[in-house]
């Protein structure tokens, strides 16, 4: 595995792991989304905190959000996503050979969301498991997918990224309960069938930040009798929005390095839908226009794992990818963790 630094590498900052897909090829075959019913407006969380459209508009370009219902659960998003993505794809549950699925709101320790989605789809023997990267859990669990195609050990591969994180929200914190909304998206992997698809990844981690977003944890990140863990997201939200423009960048250079692709190559980015500033703020350096950005974070708010295949979706159905277009899919999330992928589009 090679160590690489992208131009434009703040001091301090930590070299990125990157590699080349090798063996047999992967693409991704099918996308499908899934939403709540119910949409928040910023007027509608004006009614019950100190806030504005305004100010949540300029500071996160979020406009609204999809709420689950209370009691719904994480796995019934995923499965929805799961039955539009298996049908973008013309294929039946039976034929798959794995289930991933990261979320960061799964219905409970265990057992598993994906394999709750295994038993509602119909996939008889499929492997099922969760992962836990936060916001970059969509892009994990797809370089996993990749992996076991490209080494033959799957075929056809689920990947979701399903979150309810509404029912994680401190409603007297504005800074992180405007952000987050409730969601799904779901992509199918399998074999390419051309010369097209994954070209290449990177992934990495940096525990030193674990504290600057988190959930169920105490200040200090160490229990004492005293501590009481807190079931909310807190987010340290100038600390997250410097790294967060830092990895974006950085991780667009690694991949189109390492795949041989030149930045102007790129036909689309889909990034992690976390902040509108911190998307354009990365866009501008790395010389993306914003016409080349996949961006719904005004409809969705941040839906951490099922950002990505959410923006995604909305690209295709609007006819901004077509075969042989370049495309870049990043991430980042607590952790913290970071995950960018180049493909062509097959």
């Amino acid at each position: 595995m090679a160590l690489r630094t992208a131009p434009r590498v703040r001091s301090g900052s930590l070299p990125l792991r990157t590699y080349r897909t090798q063996g047999r090829p992967a693409a991704i075959a099918g996308v499908g989304v899934y939403a709540p019913e119910k949409v928040v407006t910023n007027f509608d969380l004006m009614k019950t905190m100190e806030t504005s459209d305004e100010w949540i508009t300029e500071r996160t370009g979020i406009r609204t959000r999809h709420r689950a219902e209370p009691g719904t659960t994480t796995f019934s998003l995923a499965a929805e996503a799961a039955r539009a993505a298996l049908a973008a794809a013309e294929m039946d549950a039976s034929e798959l050979d794995m289930i991933l699925v990261g979320t960061s709101s799964p219905d409970g320790p265990f057992p598993s969301v994906a394999c709750r989605v295994q038993n509602e789809l119909g996939a008889p023997g499929a492997v099922a498991w969760d992962l836990l990267a936060a916001c970059t859990g969509f892009v994990y669990a797809m370089s996993t997918a990749e992996a076991y195609i490209a080494s033959g050990r799957a075929d056809n591969v689920l990947v979701i990224g399903a979150e309810v994180l509404t029912r994680m929200l401190d409603y007297s914190n504005r800074g992180t309960a405007v952000i987050f909304g409730d969601g799904a998206g779901a992509a199918i992997l399998r074999p390419a069938s051309r010369g097209a698809g994954f070209m290449s990844w990177c992934l990495g981690s940096d525990g030193r930040g674990f504290d600057q977003v988190t959930c169920g944890n105490v200040p200090k990140g160490a229990y004492t009798a005293q501590d009481t863990p807190t079931p909310f997201i807190d987010m340290k939200g100038p600390d997250v929005f410097k790294f967060a423009v830092d990895i974006f960048i950085r991780q667009a250079y690694a991949v189109a390095e390492e795949a041989g692709v030149d930045m102007d190559d790129i036909d689309l980015w889909v990034p992690h839908q976390a902040n509108r500033r911190i998307i354009e703020a990365a866009a501008r350096r790395i010389g993306l226009p914003m016409e080349k950005v996949a961006c719904n974070i005004d409809e969705y708010g941040n839906t951490s794992t099922a950002s990505i295949p959410l923006a995604l979706n909305d690209a295709l159905h609007e006819g901004r990818v077509k075969p042989g277009d370049k495309v870049l899919i990043a991430g980042f999330g607590s952790g913290l963790t970071w995950g960018a992928c180049l493909l062509e589009w097959e």
